[in-house]
């Protein structure tokens, strides 16, 4: 019997290819590779055309800023951001990473699990693709390493949009949001084991109430949790001290997008985050949304995101 999220993954597959985009396996070192969806300019065909162009017709192509797209912990890349791309990719050249442990992403001899481990590796992928500057665009997992991108390489990416995530996922909001939410740890919820666990993960991650058949469930479990050893080590490295913790002082523009029902990081955490960023952070409220809610309202977050970058690249919205 088909698994149904195995069959949506190979739809995905020629969507991204119809848009453009292209699957990349980047070398970050011997051993440690790291799948990323890339505009086809970047593959070895585009390059030796483009080697062949005359130095002045090279100056009149207008380079598209550069958006990487970065997935949570339940799914990987195009899954997460499967009503985004072809929003964006018109007018940016859109990048769409898998994380170690998700997707065609693996490392077989390197043993850090942290966010800045995964920033790192994203940060030398997207250089060997030739990405020097970019806006990165981080949901859940994905804002962790966005923010962690931004304070180690403030040099690439120069401006965040951020959705149901934070600075640092410290003790005390952990014991906060599984003492909400009733789990024992986030390895319980984002890790399920049974259809019935598959089923309280999409009811804490979506405001509307949807009905779940069983076989669904079923193929989401087989077809999304696997590397289990790997991302429970993600995801108690994720977990930091109160007191080790310093929030740094990013020079970013700070875009924070957020669904209004967000059962996880509710309304009260995202404004302490906004009032925590300060005057460089922006807080935009999605209605009828959750933690999901770039999947829930995929064209009001998309008129939203797109209206973001925008106010960024002005000289874009010009053309």
């Amino acid at each position: 019997m088909v698994n149904l999220v195995a069959a949506e993954k190979q739809l995905l597959h020629w969507v991204m290819k119809q848009t453009g985009l292209r699957p990349q396996t980047i070398e970050i070192e011997h051993g440690t590779t790291m799948n990323i969806w890339a505009p086809s300019e970047t593959t070895k065909k585009a390059k030796a055309q483009a080697s062949c162009k005359e130095e002045k017709n090279q100056k009149k192509i207008t380079k598209k800023p550069a958006v990487v797209l970065i997935h949570g912990f339940a799914a990987e890349g195009i899954l997460t951001w499967q009503f985004q791309v072809k929003a964006l990719t018109g007018k940016y050249a859109v990048y769409v990473p898998d994380l170690l442990f998700f997707g065609g992403s693996m490392t077989c001899n390197m043993t850090d699990r942290s966010p800045e481990f995964q920033a790192e590796c994203l940060v030398k992928g997207l250089m060997k693709l030739g990405v020097d500057t970019c806006t990165a665009v981080g949901f859940s997992y994905g804002g962790f390493v966005a923010f962690k991108m931004a304070d180690l390489h403030p040099h690439m990416v120069n401006s965040l949009v951020i959705s149901g995530s934070i600075t640092a996922y410290t003790d005390s909001i952990n014991a906060e949001i599984m003492g909400r939410l009733g789990f024992s740890s986030p390895l319980e919820m984002l890790m399920p084991t049974s259809v019935e666990g598959v089923k309280t993960l999409f009811k804490v991650a979506l405001y509307k109430k949807v009905w779940i058949p069983d076989r669904l469930a079923r193929d989401f479990l087989q077809g999304m949790f696997n590397n289990r050893k790997e991302k429970a080590e993600l995801l108690e490295t994720l977990v930091s001290s109160s007191k080790d913790v310093t929030i740094p002082k990013f020079p970013q523009r700070i875009h924070l997008l957020w669904g209004e029902h967000d059962q996880i990081f509710n309304m009260k955490i995202a404004q302490g985050l906004k009032d925590q960023l300060g005057d460089k952070a922006t807080l935009q409220i999605i209605k009828k949304g959750g933690h999901l809610v770039h999947l829930e309202r995929p064209c009001i977050y998309n008129r939203r995101l797109k209206a973001i970058l925008a106010s960024l690249h002005t000289d874009v919205t010009q053309q």
